[in-house]
């Protein structure tokens, strides 16, 4: 097959699900996998495809001269000899051409964080840009061939030397034996989130185009198989519930297959950093985490605890477009007890307000060693200990004797964290609480003073009261609360007035936006008792404002947060050199 034909008998793509589409779901022409590509993108990228057969071929020449012995079997055989290493640089110089790809098409962005071309696969879907940066593969520039290259052999020349060798095996989880006796931890599906199938055709093309004679078991289909992909994709099944049922059912089994071979002395630990999205009249939950979480129960699991932890790159396309999770939460699961009793609703509630707002403390103000977990997460992190209560036991009974959903569970769960959050009001001042009621009503926009001073009055403050605070403008009949972008940047702690919380976070969030954590830190030295109530107050706005699905609004009480360890560090330095100079002058 020549290079022109191969550009023109590439796999169909259907561009559905998370393929290049608009959120209807509407293509944008991308109707052929060579459509993602500009010609002379695929003419460089097939030109350096071909090239790996014969490179493969001199690499073998080679290793015969050098006097390499050669037994004559291939890597995927189990080879040892020079045909195996020739077959083993042809696979590392493929993954270098997959590299390649991946910053070679006409879906790679610009990254102006750090001026240079952001690849395709910036999140893990093939989403619209409206203009593209091109790489010049063979220049010294960003996303040049040899970069990819050196990708590849420093990542190889720094992995770790083991004197035993890994394996990777292919298996469908809902029938593998390989967790037998083991310690399992594992990264599932997130329900309909990111279809991997789909998005990897992107690189087994090329790597099939390479490999097919050097790994023909593995590249033995045209593209990657898809049926069995337990995901809750509606255009393979049908509708939204046959697709929800497919996914119950087959996580259902992959957890029963999990509680029964994986070894009893250690708990399982999976991964599942899906968000919750989904609120209505009832309260917050998800389709996704309730359908997993109904399959770790069917399947005999209880969950013991959450972990937490920071998996994702802050320049990220998704994270910078939207309030993306920062981190995974790993569930720690154990097999639940067989004498596991039942529990009345209001048991059930008892415990759940005991539980979660110590663990949410602990979450919110870190520990030894550890970072307070940001905003966007708490949701998500405190499922855990709220789950743990409701897992532990057989059935939670409703007052009709029914047993009550995972949803209903969720959802109760996600109140008491919403409590929690919201329990610090009676700890901040009476401009800060007009400020939030404020907020929860109109945003950034402009009301009508009649209301703002209603409000006022029923917070114990007045309008001009909290104007002098330099928090909102009043005039013409109107009120509106200042954006942190207009605060003045010569402020500085107590003049004047004394601060209230919510003038301190915003004044915090301004100089770490346009100053960095140095200047933020500086700024707060100066009202280090206002610490626990302004961070207290980040996490509630976030809060709020993703649930009213203000994007922009929530990220930056979220950056906030996530900086706080370093913006505190600072503040405390600051102090401590403020009082030795005292000192020392006395």
């Amino acid at each position: 097959m020549g290079r022109e034909d191969f550009i023109e008998k590439l796999p169909h793509q259907t561009c559905r699900g998370t393929f290049a589409s608009n959120a209807q779901g509407r293509s944008y022409g991308f109707v052929e996998f060579k459509d993602y590509f500009t010609h002379r993108q695929l003419i460089a990228l097939s030109t350096f495809s071909d090239l790996v057969s014969e490179a493969r071929k001199k690499v073998y020449e080679d290793a015969r001269n050098s006097g390499m012995p050669d037994d004559g079997i291939g890597l995927e055989d189990g080879g040892s000899g020079a045909t195996a290493y020739a077959d083993a640089v042809a696979v590392y110089l493929a993954l270098a051409v997959d590299k390649l790809a991946d910053r070679l098409s006409s879906i790679a962005s610009w990254d102006s964080s750090r001026e240079n071309i952001r690849n395709t696969f910036s999140r893990q879907a093939i989403p619209m840009v409206w203009d593209f940066a091109e790489a010049n593969p063979f220049s010294d520039s960003t996303g040049n061939w040899m970069a990819m290259v050196d990708w590849v052999w420093e990542a190889v020349e720094n992995a770790p030397m083991q004197a035993i060798a890994g394996e990777a095996h292919i298996a469908n989880a809902q029938t593998q034996t390989l967790s037998t006796g083991k310690i399992v931890s594992t990264d599932p599906p997130y329900y309909d989130n990111i279809g991997y199938a789909d998005l990897s055709d992107f690189f087994y093309v090329w790597l099939r185009r390479s490999l097919h004679t050097v790994l023909p078991g593995l590249f033995a289909t045209v593209a990657v198989p898809k049926d069995e992909e337990l995901v809750a994709t509606p255009y393979r099944h049908g509708t939204r519930e046959e697709a929800n049922s497919f996914f119950l059912q087959g996580m259902s089994n992959a957890m029963d297959q999990l509680v029964r071979s994986a070894h009893p002395a250690f708990p399982v630990t999976i991964y599942y950093a899906f968000k919750q999205s989904d609120t209505d009249q009832d309260g917050t939950s998800s389709i996704g985490w309730i359908a997993f979480l109904e399959a770790l129960l069917r399947a005999g699991f209880s969950i013991t605890g959450t972990w937490p932890l920071r998996t994702e790159l802050t320049n990220r396309i998704l994270g910078q477009d939207s309030n993306a999770l920062a981190s995974s939460i790993v569930i720690v699961c154990r097999k639940r007890s067989s004498d596991a009793e039942k529990v009345s609703r209001r048991h059930f509630l008892r415990e759940l307000n005991t539980v979660i707002p110590d663990a949410l403390s602990e979450m919110v103000n870190g520990g030894t060693g550890r970072s307070p977990i940001a905003a966007v997460d708490l949701q998500q992190a405190a499922i855990g200990p709220g789950m743990a209560v409701f897992s532990k036991y057989a059935a939670v009974l409703e007052a009709d004797g029914s047993p009550m959903t995972v949803k209903t569970a969720l959802q109760l769960i996600n109140r008491i964290v919403d409590s929690y959050l919201h329990a610090s009001d009676a700890e901040v001042d009476a401009n800060t609480l007009f400020c939030i009621n404020w907020f929860d009503q109109f945003g950034w926009s402009e009301a009508d003073f009649g209301r703002a001073d209603v409000l006022a009055r029923a917070k114990g403050t007045s309008v001009d009261a909290v104007r002098a605070g330099d928090v909102l403008t009043a005039g013409h009949g109107k009120v509106r609360l200042l954006r942190w972008q207009e605060y003045p940047s010569d402020w500085r702690p107590g003049q004047e007035h004394d601060t209230p919380v919510w003038e301190a976070l915003h004044h915090l969030i301004r100089a770490l936006q346009l100053e960095g954590e140095q200047t933020a830190g500086e700024l707060l030295a100066g009202m280090y008792g206002l610490s626990e109530s302004i961070r207290s107050l980040a996490y509630r706005l976030y809060t709020l404002c993703e649930r009213k699905g203000w994007a922009e609004e929530a990220r930056a009480y979220n950056e906030l947060i996530a900086s706080w360890d370093a913006i505190a560090e600072v503040a405390q330095k600051t102090g401590l050199s403020g009082s030795q100079l005292t000192l020392d002058v006395e």
